[in-house]
């Protein structure tokens, strides 16, 4: 039997239309294809059309029984929300590192010392299997409440080859029982193990010879994922092990210039990445290398706002033709949060970009992170039926109210999934 869903009434359906094969750059991020008084036909999970109410009730309507109807009178319907850059799968939380910075400390001075990503790993590395697991659906619980239908999801808490394979099959297990869709990355290179930060190169050998090879192997990762820092993996390391990836078949990604300028952008772009993430601090030739080389700029304001430092420049970034994304970097160190809305309000507040520009970069760029823009990031025939109501009445409202959570209704697949704000 066909599995039907009808939406109708939207006050603006949001289609985010015509950016599949090319993300969003420059004016093209203001374009989100709106049809006010709205509606949308799905059939098996799969958009059938969408249009102005009127036209699709006429075509669909006499199709479908009330139990497959959704009235989203008085909302705004979107594409599902897509997070393209978290630290999901984890152990424990680090509030008393929170703590300590509010009394001066800083990120760093606190990672040299053994905690920050170090602590997360030692709880990583000490959880089962199983309670990873538990952990990790709890967060994706909370993300489908906040309107995400798409995670992409890190290792980089195992720093060894057994705990890097557990936190991957933990992510590979949730993408099978869990609705949500999850994209893998492998980030073994995220810190320099304590026992050898004065002597990385042992490190830097067993990551390219040992675990690129095994997790590709496996079929666990999509992407390959480096933290490109001064204290961290020098630009030179950080390309060899992005090459290495490229040659087990795994996309690079980059954790770019959060800390200070540090070529990580450039590198970006010479190595052919899919993204660069962070970018606080990246330089005006990395942003004009991202550019000319079509490598998308995750930007995470979350992480700045949490860590008080200064924001990336996503408007320097947008008008250099930057295709820019969005993303919460969930992780309990320096994002403690899941909250993509938020994420969106600090993007307009902080950053310069416009109502318009996150929505984008919270979908259809966001898509194109990770790899997926095929069949996820906007409305249109073919692609999942992925769709988030916010009970708003016009898309102004998600970047103007901050701190809250409008949302409605969440459809993976043509299933509701979240209605009336309550998992079903």
């Amino acid at each position: 039997m066909t599995r039907k869903l009808l939406i109708t009434n939207a006050a603006q359906l949001i289609t985010m239309a015509g950016h599949t094969d090319q993300p969003a750059k420059k004016e093209a991020m203001s374009q989100l294809g709106v049809i006010e008084n709205g509606a949308v036909y799905m059939e098996d999970g799969k958009v059938v059309e969408v249009g102005s109410d009127q036209e699709i009730r006429e075509k669909y309507q006499d199709s479908v029984n009330s139990d497959q109807h959704i009235d989203a009178t008085g909302k705004v319907v979107t594409p599902g929300l897509i997070d393209p850059h978290t630290h999901l799968v984890h152990a424990g939380t680090r509030e008393n590192e929170y703590a300590m910075r509010l009394k001066g400390k800083t990120y760093m001075e606190i990672m040299e010392s053994g905690g920050g990503i170090h602590a997360t790993t030692r709880a990583t590395q000490e959880a089962s299997h199983e309670e990873l697991y538990e952990q990790s659906r709890k967060r994706l619980d909370q993300f489908l409440l906040h309107g995400v239908t798409t995670v992409e999801a890190k290792s980089g808490y195992g720093l060894t080859l057994e705990h890097e394979i557990k936190q991957l099959e933990v992510a590979q297990q949730l993408s099978k029982k869990h609705p949500m869709d999850l994209v893998s990355t492998f980030m073994g290179a995220h810190a320099i193990p304590i026992a050898e930060k004065d002597n990385p190169e042992p490190f830097v050998d067993r990551v390219i010879n040992e675990m690129i090879p095994e997790v590709a192997s496996k079929n666990l990762a999509t992407f390959n994922d480096v933290f490109c820092e001064r204290g961290v993996f020098t630009p030179e390391q950080s390309k060899r092990i992005l090459e290495a990836g490229k040659e087990h078949g795994l996309t690079p990604k980059i954790h770019a210039d959060e800390i200070e300028p540090y070529g990580g952008a450039e590198l970006a772009a010479s190595v052919g990445a899919i993204s660069a993430d962070h970018l606080l601090k990246a330089s005006e030739q990395g942003i004009k290398d991202m550019a000319e080389a079509g490598v998308v700029g995750v930007l995470l304001p979350g992480t700045a706002f949490f860590l008080m430092a200064e924001f990336a420049q996503a408007r320097k970034m947008i008008d250099a033709g930057v295709a820019v994304a969005l993303s919460t970097d969930a992780n309990p160190g320096s994002s403690p949060t899941i909250s993509l809305p938020f994420i969106m309000n600090l993007g307009c507040l902080k950053m310069g970009m416009t109502p318009e520009e996150v929505l984008t970069a919270t979908t259809i760029n966001a898509a194109h992170a990770i790899g997926c823009a095929e069949e996820a990031g906007s409305l249109e025939q073919g692609k999942k039926g992925d769709v988030t109501i916010f009970n708003v009445p016009n898309y102004l409202t998600l970047s103007y109210q901050y701190g809250m959570n409008h949302v409605d209704t969440v459809i993976k697949a043509g299933k509701p999934l979240v209605v009336g704000g309550q998992l079903q």
